[in-house]
């Protein structure tokens, strides 16, 4: 896992809402390739599961932006 660095709290925070979001997208991605693959899941469900990876990864982005200093050029 990264340090965190100067940031204080704040980014101590960041780094772990990010290694919670990680997983739940990680087991997102696991439930969804299983409904597949068993053809269990009705489309409905899979497309909410997907929809709700979609935010995540947004929400990832997000966070990894605001550890991500700014570079003026």
């Amino acid at each position: 896992m990264v340090e965190p660095t100067g940031g204080g709290d704040e980014q101590g925070d960041i780094l772990l809402e990010l290694e919670k979001l990680r997983q739940e997208h990680r087991d997102l991605d696991a439930a969804i390739g299983a409904l597949v693959k068993v053809g269990a899941g009705d489309q409905l469900q899979i497309q909410r599961l997907k929809k709700r990876k979609l935010v995540l990864r947004d929400r990832l982005s997000f966070l990894e932006d605001q550890l991500t200093p700014d570079i003026i050029a």
